[in-house]
């Protein structure tokens, strides 16, 4: 009661009273050329879903839907607008975040995960893919960051999420519930899968976007020569955060193992075999995405489609969804629609002075922004944004950044800093599919997060300037 007294007493009228002063606050206060009314109406809103995300007010799935009306409401072109306010939303744009392709992605590895369990295949993945690692807690732990994180330098971060919801629950039925090992392991998702996809090109799409950049500037980075600086870095922060989840939500006792037995009450039928058929193909379609060019949104769709015809998902296990993910995500990407399609996040980036700034400066301010608008919006389109500015002021800056290895040192900086992006539940698809365990409260995922992503972006920055590209 207590707690809820300073939700509704401190935090709730703190979140108000911050909302209301940007919104009515003159437009100068944001020193900000040109500021519209509806970017400022963004702003606003943009502050009411942070604080209520972080401070857990309400669910998050809550904050998320009555963003998204806010939003419809003040922004866009068939709300309280008029054409005088500024760059207005369609509404149809804030609408599709319900049907975003990442949000079929989501729902896909879902039922993935579902029809898995539904006919054992869980249980049986998860003692092969385990088995390595043996039975102490503490080594399955580093197994899973270990697993995730180097699916993840292949295939979609997204994707390997969602794969690895599928043979976390097996795992989690052997811990006592009132241990934090549970926390831990299911906290490893997001962690690995973030972390991963830095250490390869195709990890992440901010890579492949400054990379791009850079061979549009006739500077070209190989495969192997950002495997050899990122790996690494990648390796690790994964001990790193293995550390650190066992510190912060220690297994209960230092005898428990975890031993998953094989499941009795499944038979290996017709319908086993299909699942794991149709499992094993998705996941090869995912990891192929450059030869067959299937979109991993797309494959996801496979496994529901088979599922539904042969009758092995079911009308009743549509229960079985977690749809209040779903819509907590959709809420993350009506935010970055509004932050893109109003001009707001291009304008907060122009109104940087980059320009007059120390290399050091650049180098630092940069790659925080990269990270702090990763954790808002999707962090390709953060790349998208910050990538084409900074490859001109790092080219107009090349004798100052020429010490740290130039303007490859500051977009390659910028790329690897939107990867630690992982502070609330709506950072990132994976944060959002660990949620979907029940296991992780926000502020635990904004502390780990923020940890996380700021030792590793230091940890980035140094092998960057240490081992600059050729």
């Amino acid at each position: 009661m207590e707690k809820l007294n300073v939700k509704w007493h401190i935090l709730a009228p703190l979140t108000l009273a911050v909302v209301l002063f940007m919104w009515f606050v003159p437009a100068s206060f944001f020193g900000i050329d040109g500021l519209t009314v509806v970017q400022q109406r963004t702003i606003a809103i943009f502050c009411y879903a942070a604080l209520m995300w972080m401070f857990e007010i309400i669910p998050a799935w809550a904050t998320s839907v009555t963003t998204i009306v806010f939003l419809l409401l003040a922004v866009s072109n068939k709300g309280l607008t008029n054409a005088d306010m500024g760059s207005l939303v369609n509404f149809k744009e804030l609408m599709a975040s319900f049907a975003d392709p990442i949000i079929m992605l989501f729902l896909g590895g879902f039922v993935l995960a579902i029809c898995a369990s539904k006919v054992g295949l869980d249980v049986v993945l998860a003692r092969v893919m385990l088995k390595p690692f043996g039975t102490n807690p503490k080594w399955v732990l580093l197994g899973f960051l270990t697993l995730i994180s180097v699916m993840s330098m292949f295939m979609s971060n997204t994707a390997t999420a969602a794969m690895m919801l599928a043979f976390l629950a097996p795992v989690l039925r052997t811990l006592p519930a009132d241990g934090g090992g549970r926390v831990s392991l299911a906290m490893a998702i997001p962690i690995a899968a973030n972390i991963g996809g830095l250490g390869t090109p195709i990890g992440t799409p901010p890579n492949a976007i400054a990379i791009g950049q850079l061979a549009a500037m006739d500077i070209n980075i190989g495969f192997g020569a950002w495997m050899i600086r990122m790996v690494p870095v990648v390796i690790i922060m994964i001990l790193f955060a293995w550390w650190l989840l066992m510190f912060l939500f220690p297994f209960k006792t230092k005898d428990v193992k975890i031993v998953i037995q094989p499941d009795e009450h499944h038979k290996i039928d017709w319908q086993f075999w299909v699942v794991t058929i149709t499992f094993i193909a998705t996941i090869l379609l995912w990891m192929t995405g450059e030869l067959t060019h299937l979109n991993s949104n797309v494959v996801a769709l496979i496994p529901f489609a088979v599922f539904a015809l042969v009758g092995i998902f079911k009308r009743e296990d549509f229960e079985k969804i977690d749809w209040h993910v779903l819509w907590m995500v959709a809420g993350g990407f009506a935010i970055g629609t509004a932050l893109n399609k109003t001009g707001l996040a291009a304008a907060l980036v122009e109104a940087i002075p980059f320009g007059s700034w120390s290399a050091i400066a650049v180098l630092v301010i940069a790659g925080l922004l990269g990270w702090l608008l990763s954790n808002f919006i999707a962090n390709s389109s953060a790349a998208n944004l910050l990538v084409p500015i900074l490859a001109v002021v790092g080219t107009a800056m090349s004798e100052q950044l020429g010490a740290f290895g130039g303007v490859t040192t500051l977009l390659v900086c910028v790329a690897a800093s939107t990867s630690f992006a992982m502070l609330l539940p709506i950072s990132t698809p994976p944060n959002a599919i660990a949620c979907s365990t029940g296991l992780i409260k926000t502020n635990d995922m904004t502390k780990v997060g923020l940890i996380v992503g700021l030792i590793g972006i230091a940890l980035a920055y140094a092998v960057i300037m240490l081992f600059p590209f050729s």
